[in-house]
């Protein structure tokens, strides 16, 4: 039997979820086993295969074009798209800048911060993205599976991850796993 293909990405989040994956610590080895662990902020692959994957995971909520691109290329090539986060799945923290609107939000950190010289503008290049309204990866590509929490538990990430690799769809209740 084939091992899985799971890949990761962050997206408008503090890569809080992908430290709590790393927290799983020497379950690691274990989850390597049954899974074949492909692109990740923590691997040297940074884009999904293109033939797909079995497993994607997105962290963060979505805060720009490029944002959008990144989760539409990782739900093309995905069969099942997680959601894994408070950021992922309605937003986060990062939409607190929905508040104000993002050209406040980047006038205050490159222009009004405390260590700004006055040389501080904010950067305008077509090389950048642009900047939306922020959202939960749900309203912009279809989400499988929802996995709240700030950030969800490294125990949750094992179990979620080891679940899907032997073939079984765990049930997410709020942040808990129902463990059958």
């Amino acid at each position: 039997m084939t091992k899985p293909k799971v890949s990761s990405d962050w997206l408008a989040g503090c890569a809080g979820c992908h430290m709590s994956f790393l927290d799983i610590d020497e379950r690691i080895i274990e989850l390597v086993k049954l899974v074949d662990l492909r692109s990740t902020p923590i691997t040297d692959l940074k884009v999904p295969d293109e033939e797909g994957v079995d497993v994607g995971i997105l962290e963060g909520g979505i805060s720009n074009t490029y944002n959008e691109e990144v989760a539409i290329r990782m739900r093309e090539r995905s069969k099942i798209l997680v959601a894994l986060g408070d950021c992922a799945v309605f937003g986060g923290v990062p939409a607190m800048r929905n508040f104000f609107g993002a050209d406040v939000a980047l006038k205050r950190a490159y222009i009004e911060t405390e260590s700004t010289d006055s040389s501080g503008k904010i950067p305008s290049d077509p090389e950048l993205c642009t900047p939306v309204h922020v959202k939960p990866i749900s309203d912009v590509v279809k989400v499988d599976v929802f996995i709240p929490g700030c950030a969800p538990s490294a125990d949750l990430i094992f179990y979620f991850l080891s679940e899907l690799a032997q073939g079984r769809m765990p049930e997410i209740k709020g942040d808990k796993i129902d463990w059958h």
